[in-house]
């Protein structure tokens, strides 16, 4: 018997962490793909596979989460909650968006830059709606189709009424099962997503190896300014609101990187808030001490409204079209770029790849031309990685500042002087 507890602490003591084999996983799939080249794309296939796994419970995660934190809850909790949570997802991705403004007149990372022709952005253009459309677009008409094309806004949306109205009946009838059928289904959904968890290494290595191979970092050299006012804008980002978020909540600023890296890593390399929001909401209660009911309700709302990453890259976007065409933005169309910018942060499309259509959108609706769309969705991946890093983890301050607000925060588990569960 001691042997073989003997043996369990030992596997325990030289075991890799999930935050280390990521990152092994990282370096490994860019070294492989740039050594193999075009062969690596053949691993591409196994890298979706471990994003559907993920993305195929991400609806249900999603939607028990919200509906069990409202209906489990009392009203006057949701109420203080929701309007914490947006008050905070407002504030900062204005300044973000603002950032981005002052970033992109400074470095003008168009200046300089060959624009593809009109036909290269054909064969990628999408069709966009209006605002109204945007907006209309939140509040769905076939709750199952919306579900189905995993649209997270109108899936939040129901949610929040079902899970308002599901609180209610409880408190009526008495009768408590439909909440705890909820709360069973958001617990079988985790563990799903603990068990496919186990294979990010794999399919982070494969993804990586496929764009390191097939794409190449060439494509990003003539856009490292538009990159450069990302990275610098990130960097900027956690300066102002990582000092901010521990001035307020009162814990310590210097746990805050270590607490991050497994969702920065995740962020970074999967470039799909989506993708993050299981290994998010867990870090969160397990990590940061956040309280399961704050971490359920907040988690799914930022991961689909929160964008602050997404602004600035978007008012990026729209300098590098304006600059590398050769057009002067008026103020009105510096206002509108920040507007814009972050009504397109509600809802936003959440998946690799979805940045395409508003790129489009916002060329459209300021009269850039389409032509620079084409250089900004070669690089679109690496840009991805610094707008999604940012989008992740500023969701967790937002759910710190709402958690420590409500007295939902456990200072014990932040410091690391006691641990629960997700």
């Amino acid at each position: 018997m001691r042997k073989w507890v003997s043996q369990m602490e030992n596997k325990k003591r030289f075991s890799i962490s999930l935050t280390t084999q990521i990152l092994i996983a990282t370096a490994g799939g860019i070294v492989f793909g740039s050594l193999v080249g075009e062969w690596a794309s053949n691993l591409k296939f196994i890298g979706d596979i471990f994003i559907r796994l993920i993305q195929m419970s991400v609806v249900l995660l999603v939607m028990s989460a919200v509906a069990s934190a409202v209906g489990g809850g009392d009203g006057q909790d949701v109420g203080k909650m929701g309007f914490h949570t947006f008050k905070w997802i407002i504030i900062f991705t204005v300044i973000s968006a603002g950032l981005g403004v002052a970033l992109s007149m400074l470095l003008q990372p168009g200046i300089g830059v060959e624009i593809a022709s009109a036909a290269d952005v054909a064969n990628s253009s999408v069709e966009t709606g209006s605002i109204q459309d945007t907006i209309l677009g939140f509040v769905p008409t076939n709750i199952i189709n919306s579900m189905a094309e995993g649209s997270m806004v109108p899936c939040i949306v129901f949610s929040l009424f079902f899970g308002v109205a599901m609180g209610a009946y409880a408190k009526e009838s008495g009768n408590r099962n439909v909440i705890e059928w909820v709360q069973g289904i958001n617990g079988v959904i985790t563990n799903i997503i603990k068990i496919v968890m186990n294979v990010a290494p794999i399919g982070i290595f494969c993804l990586l190896a496929n764009v390191a191979g097939t794409t190449g970092f060439k494509v990003i050299i003539p856009m490292l300014k538009f990159l450069l006012v990302l990275l610098i804008g990130d960097a900027i980002q956690f300066l102002l609101f990582g000092p901010f978020t521990a001035a307020v909540t009162k814990v310590n600023l210097f746990k805050m990187p270590k607490k991050f890296a497994k969702m920065s890593m995740m962020a970074v390399t999967t470039t799909s808030g989506a993708i993050c929001l299981p290994t998010k909401m867990e870090d969160e209660v397990t990590k940061f001490g956040i309280s399961r009911k704050v971490a359920d309700f907040t988690g799914p709302i930022t991961m689909s409204m929160n964008s602050c990453g997404a602004a600035q890259c978007y008012v990026a976007a729209i300098f590098f079209m304006a600059q590398s065409t050769g057009i002067q933005m008026t103020p009105y169309q510096m206002g509108m770029a920040i507007l814009l910018s972050c009504l397109m942060c509600l809802g936003t499309i959440s998946v690799p790849g979805g940045s395409v259509i508003v790129y489009t959108f916002l060329a459209t609706s300021l009269g850039l031309p389409l032509e620079s769309i084409a250089v900004l969705i070669g690089i679109d991946w690496f840009a991805g990685m610094f707008r999604t890093l940012m989008n992740v983890d500023v969701d967790v301050m937002i759910g710190l500042l709402v958690a420590s607000k409500l007295g939902e925060l456990d200072r014990d588990v932040y410091d690391e002087k006691k641990t629960v569960t997700y």
